[in-house]
């Protein structure tokens, strides 16, 4: 929610093998005095992510909600934002771990990424790709229609509803909530109401100029009150707040 505050941050491409099992990996590093902290403030994508620290390694569910992490000392993760055909590898049931992590037992694969980061991230991101390709296998086409999904709700800024999704896919909107559900756990709604959230803040960062009334019109907002009361709801601030704190 605030780039100016990020500790350094990498985004990096999945590997071609595991394209279809992870979007991309992310990697922050940080180093702070000793008695700072850094609260980094995430809007998430609606999605479950396999992070490995020096010391453990965690999947992290769907978000419902904005979230914070507050960094302190040296340290750095390498995160890989799974795709749905990865879920159910690790989550028999997504909607269960909503705002929460669970622990994965990879003792191998945290010495690999330690023996790596923090200075050859390339090679740490090669390891996990990896890992996760033998972990998880081939998708089926189920699940390949999960990550069609939501490549077409991230992507599409036209698509508003869920029977908007359905239509696109040629599928019932049952069939959509169910594979939304099983692969990531959250309803279809919900994912589209988090894009343009995420779109939202970013207008509000980088156009200073662009009404608020105008933001929630291309949207498709039916106003602008229905708008700023998502935005409080799920991020806990204002759309005026928010514009004043990142300008």
């Amino acid at each position: 929610m605030y780039p100016a505050r990020l500790p350094t941050f990498a985004r990096l491409p999945a590997p071609a093998g595991a394209a279809e099992l992870v979007r991309w990996f992310w990697i922050p590093r940080w180093h702070l005095q000793p008695g700072r902290t850094s609260r980094q403030h995430v809007i998430a994508y609606p999605a479950s992510n396999l992070v490995l620290y020096a010391d453990s390694a965690e999947v992290t569910g769907p978000t419902t909600r904005a979230s914070y992490r507050d960094l302190t000392g040296t340290g750095w993760a390498v995160g890989a934002l799974l795709r749905p055909a990865a879920v159910p590898h690790f989550l028999a049931d997504p909607q269960t771990l909503r705002d929460a992590s669970v622990l994965v037992e990879a003792p191998g694969l945290v010495r690999q990424v330690r023996a790596s980061m923090p200075s050859d991230p390339h090679t740490a991101v090669a390891d996990v790709a990896a890992w996760i390709r033998a972990a998880v296998g081939s998708p089926s086409e189920e699940a390949l229609l999960a990550n069609t999904m939501t490549d077409l709700i991230d992507a599409d800024a036209d698509i508003r509803t869920v029977e908007d999704v359905a239509d696109r896919l040629s599928v019932s909107v049952r069939t959509l909530q169910r594979l939304a559900a099983r692969y990531v756990g959250l309803p279809p709604l919900a994912m589209i109401r988090r894009r343009r959230l995420q779109e939202a803040a970013a207008r509000l960062r980088t156009d200073p100029a662009a009404t608020l009334a105008d933001l929630a019109a291309e949207l498709g907002y039916s106003d602008h009150a229905h708008l700023a009361n998502e935005f409080r709801a799920v991020l806990g601030l204002t759309l005026s707040t928010y514009r004043r704190d990142v300008s």
